[in-house]
């Protein structure tokens, strides 16, 4: 059984966007090792699962993208999950045949709309390398709700938003977690990751 790994970044005062989404402030206290080590992480899934908007809006940049971040994107299998149906991606223009890989990667992604909780205990019965939850408020919700979720990397940004979209508000029961490793980066993003207890 392979594990399901929540990545999520967040304010100080546990906001993942701004009222309307607003993820700027995200790369203010963004540095070089903080990169590395949310690169490393991501190296590790061989899933990365998201919600339709998420994976609407990331198909068309990451083809043609060239941060660290880019090649692990690009290369890693995918799947999205959607309520309200989803009509495919138009074709993302590409100039080399490394960008036409990274789209063909994008429009293969597996789409699932039917039950979460069903879906996700059997992409974890399947062999290989972790699933890699990234995405927006409204999924990551739905995904806690699940409980299949074994482990979550919580990145705190050195902000205070004041306002903004939650993913850990209207549980049905506590959540227990276990911290289990901690490291602080010297933009002042602090990533902690806490095993489902």
């Amino acid at each position: 059984m392979r594990k399901l790994i929540m990545k999520m970044s967040m304010s100080i005062d546990g906001f993942v966007g701004g009222p309307n989404g607003e993820n700027d402030w995200i790369f203010k206290s963004s540095d070089e090792t903080s990169r590395d080590w949310a690169v490393a992480q991501t190296r590790e899934a061989g899933l990365i699962i998201m919600g339709r908007k998420s994976f609407e809006n990331m198909a068309p940049y990451w083809p043609t993208a060239t941060g660290p971040f880019a090649a692990p994107m690009n290369e890693i299998p995918k799947a999205l999950f959607t309520k309200k149906g989803f009509k495919g991606l138009a074709p993302v223009p590409t100039t080399t045949a490394e960008q036409a890989l990274a789209a063909a990667s994008w429009a293969e992604a597996r789409v699932f709309d039917g039950d979460l909780a069903e879906i996700i205990k059997e992409l974890k019965s399947e062999r290989g390398k972790p699933i890699c939850a990234l995405g927006g408020a409204g999924f990551m919700q739905s995904l806690i709700a699940t409980g299949l979720i074994d482990e979550y990397h919580l990145v705190t940004h050195p902000v205070v938003l004041g306002k903004g979209l939650p993913i850990f508000n209207g549980l049905a029961q506590p959540l227990d977690l276990k911290l289990v490793d901690v490291k602080a980066f010297p933009g002042g993003i602090v990533a902690r990751t806490y095993h489902a207890v």
